[in-house]
């Protein structure tokens, strides 16, 4: 190995070392200071307890707090401040989840509970920063926060990519789809991967693209949009998506045939063939990514991998199209709406309802 390429190569694992480093030192900052926020709460929801008139003692005690932090350690203390922090502790220290990781009961003496609990317990449930869990705590629903709480832990979401997610409504997106014991099953462990559909979403929401709602584009256009947003629309997938490539052709009988964009699911182990449909949903569209995964199966799938999954995603669809098109056993094929821009909360609850 040449002096050249060996420094290269010294230099690249040490910048990884270093990288991973800082990365570590940063998430250990973000614990300590949530946890530390965490016990603050705690501390001000036990003073106010004590108070004859609560509300009111609350008040000055906020008031006096503040004033005195803020003096003694600078910004980062005002009252809004402060009642988040109370916040903060009133609505995890009632976490089923927390409760479960401390193994004890929701009781009287749970606040006395929580005070004997160590450092290393707390951060093995509080992973994320504060300003996370600011977020997290406008969610009144404790399940579906515990989703988007599990979800930000396992894909590492920034703020503003659960504040998008939350937006486009994943938890009922994937709720859906599932029982009683399948939505049971997200509050408690998230997105759980087992079968084709569990990947499947109805609507999918591409706002990022910068479409325009009625703006007239072509199917091709569509596409270059995505391929210039790739981790976008990776993150819209969802879990194990890989990135395989586009306009895949495929050729049998002197007749040639391109895929609009094809991927790979790390967790199902299997491809995953996308097509793109502007305007309505016809039952050739279905017939021609059935064709598709037919020849990934016979021709490009290994002997360890799953079946190929074909999403087709349209503007608008027929549920009774899909429905008398494919089979009633129907494990492959899907078709899924898909929204340029993102509805209003009371659209995209109209939209999920008439699902």
């Amino acid at each position: 190995m040449s002096d050249g390429l060996q420094n290269k190569v010294i230099f690249q694992q040490v910048a990884e070392l270093l990288q991973n480093a800082r990365q570590q030192v940063l998430r250990t900052v973000n614990s300590t200071m949530t946890i530390t926020y965490f016990e603050i709460g705690r501390i001000i929801v036990e003073e106010e307890q004590n108070g004859k008139d609560r509300a009111e003692y609350g008040k000055q005690l906020l008031k006096g707090l503040s004033q005195q932090l803020t003096k003694e350690f600078g910004k980062g203390f005002s009252i809004r401040n402060l009642e988040q922090i109370r916040q903060f502790y009133i609505i995890f220290s009632k976490s089923e989840s927390l409760t479960r990781i401390l193994k004890i009961q929701k009781t009287q003496s749970l606040t006395a509970e929580l005070n004997k609990v160590d450092y290393q317990t707390l951060a093995s449930f509080f992973k994320l920063t504060f300003t996370h869990y600011v977020f997290l705590m406008r969610i009144e629903d404790e399940k579906e926060r515990r989703f988007y709480k599990i979800e930000s832990e396992r894909n590492n979401w920034s703020v503003r990519e659960l504040k998008r997610q939350y937006d486009t409504a994943l938890y009922t997106r994937l709720a859906l789809s599932r029982d009683k014991e399948g939505i049971l099953k997200l509050s408690e462990k998230g997105q759980i991967i087992e079968k084709p559909k569990d990947i499947i979403k109805d609507p999918y929401i591409l706002e990022f693209l910068g479409l325009p709602e009625l703006h007239q584009y072509s199917e091709s256009q569509l596409e270059e949009e995505i391929i210039s947003k790739l981790e976008h629309f990776l993150l819209e997938l969802g879990h194990g998506f890989t990135f395989v490539g586009r306009q895949q052709r495929i050729t049998f009988d002197d007749k040639h045939f391109r895929i609009d964009l094809v991927f790979y699911n790390r967790i199902l182990k299997c491809f995953v063939l996308v097509d793109l449909k502007i305007g309505e949903l016809k039952h050739q569209d279905l017939g021609q990514m059935q064709m598709y995964v037919n020849y990934y199966d016979r021709e490009m799938r290994l002997e360890d991998e799953n079946k190929t999954i074909g999403i087709v995603l349209c503007q608008n669809k027929s549920e009774a199209v899909v429905r008398y098109t494919l089979p009633e056993n129907n494990e492959q094929i899907f078709a899924s709406k898909y929204k340029t821009v993102l509805p209003s909360v009371e659209v995209l609850k109209e939209l999920l309802e008439n699902k």
